[in-house]
């Protein structure tokens, strides 16, 4: 990992391009975010189906756009509710710093360690060729796992703070797998922001 800043550090790995911002909003403010976040946002529990078997997804999730189109994942399509000003402000402040345009975001809200999201990269064809995931945690802290689909020693876990901003870009999401692991400790909730831009259909 090497330091480029106060503020922001660059992970060096193969085909990937990782920034992360451990402050990218300060306490207090993140505290807030958080609060309102919880309260405000339209949360939802989908189905998702493994091996032929229907489960409740192991987290809540909401899905906000701009241009109401919808987003695929693991066989759940999501329709998404327009932008509220306090998500709007997030993406601004997003945006700003990081030189790159979103126009959706998917949140997820861990309620405790029995929530989580198992081995997967962000590769819908509606991302395009190369995506930039931008990914705001608030909340408890939760290790961030990630390996190489061929590298096989590649592994590496980042704990995310609260009021942190993980960027992906690059290669990385043909190469690289992520999750956020169930764990027995117990934990409080943890929401994360993640912005993208859909290519529009």
């Amino acid at each position: 990992m090497i330091l480029l800043s106060s503020e922001q550090q660059q992970l060096n790995l193969p085909n990937a391009e990782i920034e992360y911002y451990p402050n990218f909003y300060q306490t207090t403010e993140a505290n807030q975010l958080f609060k309102s976040l919880l309260n405000e946002t339209s949360w939802i529990q989908d189905d998702i189906t493994v091996f032929g078997k229907t489960y409740k997804q192991p987290r809540l999730t909401a899905l906000y756009g701009e241009f109401g189109q919808p987003y695929s994942y693991s066989n759940i399509t999501m329709h998404p509710k327009p932008f509220i000003p306090l998500i709007k402000s997030i993406q601004s402040k997003i945006e700003r710093e990081t030189k790159q345009q979103f126009n959706t975001v998917l949140l997820n809200l861990y309620r405790d360690g029995n929530d989580s999201n198992g081995w997967h990269a962000d590769n819908e064809k509606e991302l395009g060729q190369n995506p930039v995931i931008a990914s705001l945690s608030l909340g408890e802290i939760r290790p961030f796992h990630f390996k190489h689909r061929q590298l096989k020693k590649q592994r590496y876990k980042l704990f995310l703070n609260h009021g942190s901003l993980l960027v992906m870009k690059g290669e990385m999401q043909h190469f690289w797998l992520h999750q956020i692991a169930k764990t027995k400790k117990p934990i409080k909730e943890r929401i994360n922001l993640t912005f993208r831009f859909l290519v529009r259909s």
